[in-house]
Parts: structure tokens; C-alpha cells; sequence
């Protein structure tokens, strides 16, 4: 008998199939769910049966309706275009930013309770451990650097001990990330306007990409709108910038290298994770754009170059998949394991 009633937007219904497991990734500026199916072995690639994209689900940004309705939205729509029905979904694994603390996770737990049936394993964690996965094939051992609009490092060790640095947000200094940067560069420009500091290439190519006449401008254009990602939308121009010699813009990738490279070597050193001469083997995932290697100014690559300083056995992972896969594949890892009569900790 079919079920046909409607629970928060999804649809019951009856599937004989193995099951599917949802993934999401909410960052700062949207969130992705994947569906993946649940089978007895994982395939290379990841089948993704659907996909499916929505806006910012930080309950910190947007606040807990919208948040909670953007994860709704999101899990339908993905459930929607692979054809699966609620009564499939063997598992749920949300990485959400704004999620550091058991109070987050239990608030975000509750909402999707009221939404799948008592069956579904649900897993809650900040996007940072969803980013590690994505590098790890959804084994949580190692530390990620996400370095985009915001920035956080996060480690875990393989008897489950975890520690994380940065991610708390533009106004306590994730110096390093998109918006650190771009924050940077627009002061820069009215410091040197004001005579305050030296004169920067800086202030003709951020006028020029905002089309604005004089760094005047700057202050109603920073104030209209101070989102993150519209400020970190400028990182683009101090990388230009600082290739073509700008020594103003140069110090500030050269400032974010070594803001990223210490949220890095904090999180190894708490868990121990380089042994006692620095050479035991670690990943180190690294998510964001600010980290992509397509530049000849290559921040992600400068960020390892002082890791390894410190820990010469750290070892640069670029994703195969994005953040959202790796959520799915994480919970597909916990599943495998309960189904086997293992013991894992539920992350």
C-alpha cells in the first residue's frame, strides 16, 4: 500500500529498492543536496542520481524558518529528480556551517526527525567534516582547510578524536578566508586614499570592477550590502593585483598563507596527528576557491608549502567530489559498517 501523504514538503511512499542516502553541503552562500543509492559496494565514480541546489541554510545567516525550509526545499527537490520516494532514504548526512555545538546539532536533528520516518539514520555536522569526507571517501581521518568566502580547519584522528580552528565568522578573524582577503584589499584602498598608507594598484582595479568613480564610493557600496560573498567576490582582483607586483597586495595573500597555514598546524598539533618528528603520514584536504590551483599567485599551494615546514608528512588531497557528495559518503560508510556488526561512532 502506498502512502501518498505529505510530510514537510516530501513525499511518502513505498520503495523496494535498496535505498537511497541524501548529502548536503551548506555553506555560506547555498547548500547542495546529492542522492546516492545505497548498495553492498561503493563504485568509483560516485553514482549521483540527482542533484539539486538551494540558498544559505546557516540558521547563524538566514535564521532557523528559513534555514530549516532551504533544507526542505533542497532534499525535496533532490528526492524529486531521482525518482525516489521518502520511504527510500536509508540515511541523511547534513554538513552545515553554523553548526559548533551539540545544541546546533540537536536543533537541526529535531527538524529533520519531523521530517523522515524513525528508520532514517540521521548524521549532523559542521560543512567542514563534509568537506573532509570529499577527500577521504568518506573516511573521517585527517584535516581539511576550507578557504572560500569563510574559512575553518578541522581534524580528526582514527580513534575519533577531532579539534578545529578558525570558522568563527568575518567579525572574530577568519582573516584567511574570501572575505578576510577582500576586506583587506578595500581597506588598503581607503587607507591609501585617506594618506594613511601607500598608494596601491589596488584602488584603480576595485573601482574599476565596481564601477565606481573615487574610493568615496567605497564606504556606500561596502555598507549597502556587507555580505560575505559580495565582499569575497573582490578576491579575484587582489590575486590579479599581487601578480602584477603590488607589494600592498601581495602582503595580504602573503597575511592570509600564513593565517591559513597556522589554523592548519593548530588543529595537527592538538590531535597529535603528526607524530613526534612531524613525519607521520596525514591528508590534508583542501576545499574552497580561494585554494584552487589555477593561479600563478597559488594560495593553497603556499598554504602546504608551510605546513610541510612543520609536518613534512602532511599530504596535499584535491576532492574528487564535491563537499555534498562527501556527506553522502560518509553516512554510506557508517551504514556499511552497522550493516557488518561494526562498531562506529556516530558523527
Amino acid at each position: 500500500m502506498n502512502d501518498k501523504r505529505s510530510n514537510g514538503g516530501i513525499t511518502n511512499g513505498v520503495d523496494d529498492e535498496l535505498g537511497v542516502i541524501l548529502g548536503l553541503d551548506g555553506g555560506t552562500t547555498s547548500t547542495i543536496c546529492v542522492c546516492i543509492p545505497f548498495s553492498g559496494q561503493l563504485a568509483d565514480p560516485v553514482p549521483v542520481l540527482a542533484r539539486a541546489a538551494a540558498g544559505c541554510s546557516n540558521h547563524n545567516s538566514v535564521g532557523e524558518t528559513a534555514a530549516r525550509d532551504t533544507l526542505v526545499q533542497v532534499m525535496s527537490e533532490a528526492l524529486l529528480k531521482s525518482g525516489s520516494k521518502k520511504s527510500a532514504v536509508r540515511a541523511v548526512c547534513l554538513g552545515v556551517s553554523g553548526v559548533n555545538h551539540p545544541d546546533d546539532q540537536e536543533r537541526i536533528l529535531n527538524w529533520l526527525r519531523n521530517i523522515f520516518p524513525s528508520h532514517v539514520k540521521l548524521y549532523v555536522q559542521n560543512d567542514a567534516v563534509a568537506a573532509l569526507a570529499s577527500g577521504t571517501m568518506g573516511k573521517l581521518h585527517g584535516c581539511v582547510l576550507i578557504a572560500g568566502t569563510g574559512t575553518i580547519s578541522y581534524g580528526f584522528t582514527e580513534d575519533g578524536r577531532e579539534a578545529r580552528a578558525a570558522g568563527a565568522g568575518p567579525i572574530l578573524g577568519d582573516w584567511g578566508s574570501g572575505y578576510g582577503i577582500a576586506a583587506k584589499a578595500l581597506t588598503a584602498v581607503i587607507r591609501a586614499h585617506d594618506g594613511r598608507d601607500s598608494q596601491t594598484m589596488l584602488t584603480d582595479r576595485i573601482l574599476q570592477t565596481l564601477g565606481l568613480p573615487s574610493p568615496d564610493e567605497l564606504i556606500g557600496w561596502t555598507y549597502a550590502d556587507p555580505s560575505w560573498a559580495r565582499i569575497a567576490a573582490l578576491v579575484p582582483v587582489v590575486v590579479s593585483c599581487a601578480e602584477a607586483g603590488d607589494e600592498i597586495a601581495n602582503q595580504i595573500l602573503n597575511d592570509a598563507v600564513q593565517e591559513l597555514a597556522s589554523s592548519v598546524i593548530a588543529v595537527v598539533k592538538r590531535l597529535g596527528m603528526g607524530g613526534q618528528d612531524g613525519n607521520s603520514y596525514f591528508p590534508i584536504v583542501m576545499v574552497g576557491g580561494v585554494l584552487e590551483a589555477n593561479k600563478r599567485w597559488d594560495i593553497g599551494k603556499e598554504v602546504i608549502n608551510c605546513v610541510l615546514r612543520t609536518y613534512p608528512g602532511a599530504t596535499p588531497v584535491r576532492p574528487k567530489v564535491d563537499p555534498a557528495v562527501g556527506a553522502a559518503l560518509l553516512a554510506w560508510n557508517y551504514l556499511t559498517k552497522e550493516a557488518n556488526g561494526e562498531y562506529h561512532r556516530q558523527p
